[in-house]
């Protein structure tokens, strides 16, 4: 079974270095020209199925990427982060230091934490791995959902800092063996 994961087309919020989170905006511009550009190798790959997040930038991205007309189902489990009340604000050094530290203890209102976010979306990959065993999926998510989806299959840095190993751009497309 491939897994193949694609990160949405580029947002205003993304654009303007924001923390998108759960903030349902589309993609602009850019965005659309990126997915477009990822349609071309997408529709080159091998797919049977793909699962969405249900956000608008990550449907409208599908919309572009899908022109082979593959089944899709949406999944909650592929949701971005929530926020709560970093959502919309500018990335700042907490960004850097703890947003992506697994072990960060410094609480913000309404934050899923690393942990919280690893087990729903690890929990996600163990069941459809065994639900479509038979299949090549494409996911089509969000960067920090997409990180996520990386250290299931690599390991963590040992100091819990996820943003020393490269995360994914936009629309960029990433493979893996299940």
């Amino acid at each position: 079974m491939k897994l193949y994961v694609i990160r949405h087309g580029q947002t205003n919020c993304n654009r303007e270095n924001r923390y998108n989170c759960r903030y349902d905006e589309d993609i602009n511009e850019i965005g659309i020209e990126q997915a477009i550009k990822a349609s071309e190798n997408v529709k080159r790959l091998d797919i049977d199925l793909i699962i969405c997040s249900p956000m608008k930038r990550t449907k409208h991205t599908m919309e572009l990427v899908n022109v082979n007309k593959i089944p899709v189902i949406y999944d909650n489990r592929l949701m971005e982060r929530e926020g709560g009340k970093l959502t919309r604000t500018i990335l700042d050094d907490y960004y850097f230091s703890e947003y992506y530290n697994y072990y960060s203890t410094k609480p913000i209102e309404g934050l899923e934490t690393l942990p919280q976010l690893f087990n729903r979306v690890h929990s996600f990959l163990d069941e459809i791995k065994v639900k479509y065993s038979d299949k090549n999926i494409l996911l089509v998510t969000h960067g920090a959902v997409a990180r996520t989806i990386q250290f299931y299959f690599q390991e963590m840095p040992k100091d819990g800092m996820l943003l020393k190993i490269s995360g994914q751009k936009n629309c960029e497309i990433k493979e893996y063996e299940m």
